[in-house]
């Protein structure tokens, strides 16, 4: 790989032109085929065979009207009193217009609403209040038969008194057998009359019972705040939202605008609002900060601008060639926002490792042309190892079985993949063109005189904390343990506009409904209950009763609305509104409380539930499921790697160990920032709710990548210099000084890079940028330039220990470019780049091809009798060997 590469290198060194005419002529044909066949990404969200998409689906075939994204619209009044006449109007004219946009099937009237729910109570009072008078009126009718029933039995017995005592012909008993017919046919009377009225008060305290049950479904459920200075309207499309053109959901805040000449202030959820835009404010600062470092390294803006053009390619043609290919699928809006994070991170840190490298070659000597093929044949090399470790931890996100995840790691390592070839071909070419002028004078003064000091004062932190391992290995894990501990309260689901920017309408509008409607407003569950026979039409608000009590009696509730009848009546669809947020761990509680009524409904009643808030956490429960699988992939596979690279099966065990750490400690902060809400303020957490189900499976597979990366150029060099025959705890010095100058610019370039995602526009991305940003530093600082180096001090020989057996089969990667440098020896190129005129007579004096750092003298292979500097001292290789 490392003779490919150097052959690579001097191929794009010497035809510099045509290279980059190349790469820019891809990235036009790319941007041409994307203008021509590419679609916008969305924010929507799919999973294969998810409960919540099956319901979804068959709602909508079996209520049709029932399909179709809903966006939520609120209307407050500026001076915070209730609507004037005038300002009804203007919302109801607005209201009129939205109906007309495209696309747009309904949109609610809060006060039509707030109506139809009042209307009904106040019948039901009314109604109560005649029953009442009626039950009075009857009362007064069963006391009077009462009375008259006494009176008549009276009667009844003083006649019988008279007709006893001989005075049955009397006047008074004669009176008596007259008037105790009629009275008994009048009690009579009254008695079937009082007993038609009961019936009738019964049937109207049956139905006035309903209507009160019915009431208290929904009771509290509003459209209109109670002091009357909001509104809270829906507005229904005829498919998804994020399935709209951004033009179709532009146009609703643009008719929405004329409110405000009505003194009326409206605000849209983070549905309508969602913007596709990749790049915002955030991105450009990071990559400004990156630039920064670049220039502090690298001494001059032309060297400086290399890696960023580097990166910008790469990303570029990663993208392009992305979008290109959503003409045959659909992109979520945060696959481009991952892929131009990583692609930018990792192309300006490769295309550094091989400008470095090129860098100290020239200052030890070496001719431009030679150098530029070895610091592609050697740093190049390491750059494609490294690149094929974050391609696999990207890659492998397919093993999870969901889709949304599968794309994002497969756009975001074909990105990756594009900046190592851009980084590999680009680079040389670019650094012919520059020739000296990448190296500016004062480095090369810096550099004479580090020689004098012949390395004092470089590489002091390997020396103290190889002094100190044990000391180094324990204080490290405890830091790193003490930013770990939040990790272990991760709760994780999609956010919601509670997480959007406080400045925003999104978030306002949020706040809106949840101060004046409830919190469970902002996220309602639908719920859809099949019948296994149809329900006769005047039996269909009984059931609807019967069902939606079970649904209000769970714990959580907060209202129960019936909202649509199939055609058939054999499908009840609901809104179930919570108690709380719809990332609240109640509500969570509640849908999986749902999930189980559906074993507790009547025979025959079968229970789906969907929308946005069973999404996210149904996702959020896949996700986690998925991440297990993954995580044992990646590391699998990464091992295997590191092993044929570093040859040992103990330091790739040491690289994991250590990325484990750094993953904690990333977790620890996302969750401590956005879960917890410490820090919020200053980095924009309008309020701290869950974490992205996505972010812990992302974050592993990329940090696992990027950490192998630095494992990679600093542990590299302490092998190398372990094969030039330095002791094991030597070694472990020599590489780090070899080493940690890149690394550590490298590892501040990702993390500004990385750190200006945490303001992205995109919030969903802002947690992953924290936890990469985060996790880099804390992978590259503490573990791989402190933790690592003391591990690898304290295990001495041990950390390169590796069965002969599995030595023979892993292939031989040539990282540190050994077998290059033997193969240049052997046909004799010299280092000023050209070819001797046989093989092995390539001229009387050594030949510079090695020379990697500041502080790392030339290894000179080549001429009678080779010579290597290792550490200020001379070995004799002897007459033609070469040490490498």
């Amino acid at each position: 790989m490392a003779t490919f590469l150097y052959r690579l290198g001097r191929l794009a060194a010497r035809r510099a032109w045509l290279t980059i005419g190349t790469w820019l002529a891809v990235l036009a044909v790319l941007g041409g085929l994307m203008a021509a066949f590419a679609t916008p990404p969305t924010a929507q969200i799919s999973i294969p065979g998810a409960g919540f998409q099956t319901v979804l689906a068959k709602l909508g075939r079996e209520i049709p009207a029932a399909a179709g994204g809903i966006g939520t619209i609120t209307v407050e009044s500026r001076d915070g009193k209730a609507f004037t006449t005038d300002q009804r109007a203007a919302v109801e004219t607005t209201i009129a217009a939205w109906e007309k946009a495209p696309h747009v099937q309904s949109v609610t009237d809060p006060f039509a609403n707030q109506k139809r729910l009042d209307d009904p109570a106040a019948k039901v009072a009314d109604a109560d209040r005649k029953l009442a008078a009626e039950q009075a009126k009857l009362d007064r009718g069963h006391d009077f038969l009462n009375l008259s029933a006494i009176d008549l039995d009276k009667a009844k017995a003083e006649l019988a008194r008279l007709e006893r005592a001989g005075q049955g012909d009397g006047a008074r008993a004669q009176q008596l057998r007259y008037e105790i017919p009629n009275r008994t046919k009048g009690n009579a009377d009254l008695a079937a009359q009082l007993r038609t009225g009961d019936r009738k008060i019964a049937d109207a305290r049956a139905q006035l019972d309903d209507g009160r049950r019915t009431l208290a479904l929904s009771d509290g459920l509003r459209f209109v705040s109670t002091d009357g200075s909001a509104t809270m309207l829906q507005i229904q499309f005829d498919e998804s939202i994020p399935q709209l053109d951004p033009k179709v959901r532009a146009e609703v805040p643009r008719i929405g605008e004329q409110l405000a000449s009505a003194g009326l202030r409206v605000d849209y959820n983070s549905d309508i609002l969602q913007t596709r835009s990749v790049v915002g404010a955030g991105e450009v600062i990071g990559l400004a900060l990156a630039g920064v470092v670049l220039v502090v390294m690298l001494g001059t803006l032309v060297a400086a601008g290399l890696p960023l053009l580097v990166g910008l390619i790469g990303v570029g043609a990663g993208l392009l060639a992305a979008m290109v290919a959503t003409a045959f699928f659909e992109m979520n809006s945060m696959t481009p926002a991952l892929a131009l994070m990583l692609g930018l991170a990792v192309g300006i840190d490769y295309a550094l490792f091989i400008v470095n490298r090129h860098r100290q070659q020239l200052l030890h000597g070496m001719d431009l042309q030679h150098s530029i093929g070895m610091a592609t044949g050697t740093a190049g090399n390491a750059v494609v190892v490294a690149g094929v470790t974050v391609v696999i931890s990207l890659a492998a996100l397919t093993v999870t079985g969901l889709p949304i995840l599968a794309q994002m790691g497969l756009v975001a390592a074909g990105t990756v993949l594009m900046t190592v070839l851009v980084a590999l071909t680009v680079t040389p070419a670019v650094l012919s063109l520059m020739g000296e002028r990448v190296l500016p004078r004062r480095t090369r003064i810096a550099h004479e005189r580090r020689q004098r000091r012949f390395g004092r004062g470089q590489g002091r932190w390997a020396v103290h904390v190889t002094n100190h391992p044990v000391a180094a290995i324990a204080l490290t894990v405890v830091v790193i343990a003490l930013m770990a501990v939040p990790a272990a309260a991760l709760r994780l689901g999609l956010p919601d506009g509670s997480s959007e920017p406080k400045d925003s309408s999104a978030f306002h509008s949020y706040v809106t409904i949840e101060k004046n409607f409830g919190p469970g407003a902002n996220g309602p569950i639908v719920a859809m209950v099949s019948l296994d026979q149809p329900v006769a039409a005047a039996d269909v608000s009984a059931r609807q009763l019967e069902i939606g009590e079970r649904l209000k009696d769970l714990d959580g509730v907060r209202q129960v609305v019936p909202f649509g009848v199939s055609a058939d009546r054999d499908t009840l669809a609901f809104q179930v509104v919570p108690k709380d947020g719809p990332t609240t761990e109640a509500t969570v509680d509640l849908v999986h409380n749902l999930r189980e009524l559906r074993n507790d409904l009547p025979a025959g009643a079968h229970l789906g539930i969907t929308g946005q808030t069973v999404a996210n956490i149904e996702i959020a429960e896949r996700l986690s499921a998925a991440l297990p699988l993954y995580v044992a992939i990646v590391v699998g596979l990464s091992l295997v790697l590191l092993m044929a690279v570093f040859r040992s099966v103990v330091v790739p065990l040491v690289a994991t160990a250590g990325f484990l750490l750094s993953v904690a400690a990333s977790f620890g902060a996302v969750v401590a920032v956005y879960q917890w809400g410490w820090l919020g303020d200053l980095l924009d957490v309008s309020r701290p709710g869950p974490i992205l189900p996505f972010m812990p499976t992302l974050l592993i597979g990329v940090l696992f990548g990027l950490a192998m990366d630095y494992q990679m150029f600093l542990v590299s060099g302490m092998h190398e210099a372990r094969a030039h025959g330095e002791d094991a705890r030597t070694a472990v010095r020599t590489g780090f000084r070899q080493g940690y100058r890149v690394v550590t610019a490298a590892a501040i370039i990702m993390v500004s890079v990385f750190a200006g995602f945490v303001f992205a526009h995109l919030t969903m991305i802002r947690p992953i940028g924290l936890g990469l940003a985060v996790g880099v530093a804390v992978d590259a600082f503490l573990v791989r330039m402190t933790l690592t180096p003391a591990a690898m001090h304290l295990l001495g020989d041990r950390a390169w220990w590796i069965p002969r057996w599995l030595d023979r089969i892993l292939p031989n990667l040539d990282v540190e470019g050994a077998g290059l440098r033997r193969s240049l020896a052997e046909r004799g190129i010299t280092g000023n780049g050209g070819y001797a005129a046989e093989p092995g007579n390539a001229g009387t004096g050594p030949t510079l091809v090695g020379g990697d750092t500041d502080a790392a003298a030339p290894t000179l292979v080549g001429g009678d009798g080779a010579e290597t500097w290792q550490n200020g001292e001379r070995e004799s290789a002897g007459a033609g060997a070469s040490r490498s």
